[in-house]
Order: C-alpha cells, then sequence, then structure tokens
C-alpha cells in the first residue's frame, strides 16, 4: 500500500505532531510513504522521516503532475490549509483524497472547495464530539455517511517518559498546562481557578506571548510563563504534578496534551466538555468539571492525596496504551480505510 501525505509534520500543533505519529505507524504497518511538503521540506524533519524509510518530495502546485506516482494515488493532509488551496490540482490528477481534518469546525478554504468541485473521498474524525459537529455541516456540500469514520489521532507513546513526580503534601504543588500560543485556548479566568486551589501551588504555563499576557493579566508570583519552544513537551510534562487544561474559546476535539500528560504521567483535570468527557474516565483516569470552583477542587485532592493520585496517573496509562491509543486498533482501522479506497 502506498499512501501520499500532503504536508509535513512539525513541532507544535496537534495535526503535525499527529501526522508524524500516524505516519510512524503506517510504516510499522509496512506501508509505503511519500511526502509531498506544502511547499517546502524542513531539513530537520526530512531525516527524520528518512530515518523511518520515508521519501520525500519538494514540488509546487503547478508542478504536481511530474511527482512520481502521485496520478491516481491516494492522499491524505492532515488539516493543512496550504492543501486546501489546491486541493483541485489534486482531484485534477485522479487522486483519492483523505481528509484529516483536526478542528472542530470548516475551514473557510474548505467550503469553497466542496462548494467548486464538491466533497472529498474520505474524512476521518478523531472524536465522536468532532464528528457530530462536522458531519451534519459535510452532508450539506454531498458527503455521505459512508465516507466519514472515526480514527483515535495516533500517538506513540514510547515518545514519553512515564515518571510521575512525586509530591510531598507540605510542598508546593506544581500544577500547568501547555498548548499553541492561541489567545482561545486560555480561559481569563485562569489565574483565579488556579489561585482557588487551597494549596501551595506553583504554575508552570507554555506557550505564553504578548497576547496571552493582555487577556489573562500578568502572572501572579507563583507562575512561571514560558515562550513557546522553551522545552520539549516531554520535558515540561517531568515537571508538573497535574495538568489543568482550561480552553477560552477554543473547542477541543482530541487533545493531544491530554494523551501526552497520561503518558508522561501526569493526571488531568479539564472541563466536562468536548473531547475530553470522550478521553478521560471522571474520578478514574482524571477529572472532568462543570464549574471553576470544581476544577480547583479537583486539583487540590490530587494535591492533599498522594496515593490517589498515583493511582489515577497509572490507570490512565494503562487506558491509553490499550484502548485510546492502541496501535493494533488505530493501525487496523487505517489499513482498512486506505485498501477500501
Amino acid at each position: 500500500m502506498t499512501v501520499f501525505v500532503i504536508g509535513y509534520p512539525g513541532n507544535v500543533g496537534g495535526a503535525n505532531t499527529e501526522c508524524w505519529h500516524t505516519i510512524k505507524l503506517w510504516r510499522l504497518w509496512g506501508m509505503d510513504v511519500t511526502l509531498v511538503p506544502t511547499w517546502k521540506a524542513d531539513d530537520a524533519w526530512r531525516a527524520r522521516l528518512d530515518g523511518i524509510g520515508c521519501r520525500t518530495v519538494v514540488s509546487n502546485p503547478d508542478d504536481l503532475e511530474n511527482v512520481p506516482g502521485l496520478r491516481d494515488a491516494v492522499v491524505v493532509s492532515f488539516c493543512n490549509s496550504h492543501f486546501l488551496r489546491f486541493a483541485h490540482r489534486f482531484r485534477d490528477l485522479g487522486c483519492r483524497i483523505v481528509w484529516v481534518g483536526c478542528m472542530t469546525w470548516l475551514f473557510a478554504e474548505e467550503r469553497k472547495h466542496y462548494r467548486r468541485h464538491g466533497p472529498f473521498d474520505r474524512y476521518v474524525f478523531q472524536s465522536s464530539y468532532q464528528q457530530d459537529k462536522l458531519q451534519p455541516q459535510l452532508v450539506k456540500f454531498g458527503v455521505a455517511p459512508e465516507q466519514c469514520c472515526r480514527i483515535r489521532g495516533a500517538f506513540d507513546s514510547e515518545t514519553a517518559l512515564f515518571e510521575p513526580l512525586w509530591h510531598c503534601p507540605k510542598k508546593s504543588f506544581v500544577i500547568g498546562r501547555i498548548s499553541r500560543a492561541a489567545e482561545d485556548k486560555y480561559s481569563s479566568n485562569t489565574w483565579s481557578i488556579y489561585g482557588r486551589i487551597p494549596h501551595p501551588i506553583h504554575a508552570r504555563l507554555m506557550a505564553w506571548d504578548r497576547r496571552i499576557q493582555r487577556k489573562l493579566g500578568p502572572p501572579p508570583s507563583w507562575a512561571e510563563c514560558l515562550p513557546l519552544g522553551a522545552e520539549t513537551p516531554c520535558r515540561f510534562f517531568a515537571t508538573l504534578h497535574c495538568m489543568i487544561q482550561v480552553n477560552g474559546g477554543a473547542c477541543e476535539n482530541w487533545p493531544r496534551s491530554g494523551l501526552e500528560a497520561m503518558a508522561s504521567g501526569v493526571p488531568i483535570v479539564a472541563e466536562n466538555r468536548w473531547g475530553w468527557k470522550e478521553m478521560i474516565r471522571h474520578g478514574q483516569t482524571g477529572y472532568l468539571a462543570d464549574t471553576d470552583d470544581e476544577l480547583a477542587f479537583h486539583a487540590a485532592r490530587l494535591a492533599y492525596d498522594e496515593t490517589l493520585r498515583m493511582e489515577i496517573t497509572h490507570k490512565a496509562r494503562e487506558i491509553l496504551l490499550t484502548e485510546l491509543a492502541n496501535p493494533q486498533t488505530i493501525g487496523a482501522a487505517w489499513q482498512r480505510l486506505l485498501e477500501g479506497l
């Protein structure tokens, strides 16, 4: 089976990291993978892709017919707006297109393409929440139910080091959150929520910039705000006792920060909505909260009960490996989808 990925992995963003983890999984399943970056290849990523046996072909929208093997091939793109602008070029070559959108809304370029050229061949959703939000909108553009499927985002748990950070109840409880530096990823109540935790805390936030500070206000003395890329996710999670992820407008589909936290041994306290409800078993693998007070309350429970915190940490890791990111389940689903095109 040969697959063309239109786009390239990256270090930041759920779609970029999901692209990388999915490609690694495909290679383990014996698939041939060729990547066409849009429209420039990063040398460091090219070396990593070469190292697992992938091919990279640098091209541009006007020269795609000269990409070896692309005509009539299966192409997959992960939430790539650059691809959307020129998706019609791939259709002109007879490509069968699989669109893996990672958002909970349709891109403007996506809608424009459907109006002019019709829908893609297949759609992959990572969560039922995302599918429930988007499939009714896609039906209006002629997408049939059999063109849609749910495949959890591939996640290589070996990229994270499972070493839960022990907490002494008499010392500060380290809480944190990680995301791209987007205002809708941060609640304006962040400092208020953290400050309600009835236990000495130290907060670590990444990524941080001027826009986020304008929304949240200057950090309290107990908060440490890191710019994008200041630490690797693995290093960042190794410093936390708990992740409290509260958004400020963005609806989470299948948050990769949650998978990373579970793989690293960091229990999660998150909002009781969106994809979090499918990822977290309340009271077993993390906590889901309906209010700001509940967010602080559940964090405090973890701060004061180390036995409970460790039980949740280990249960979350178990469910991650066996259910949420089981490579056999995800790999088999991808194989069925691609071979059926």
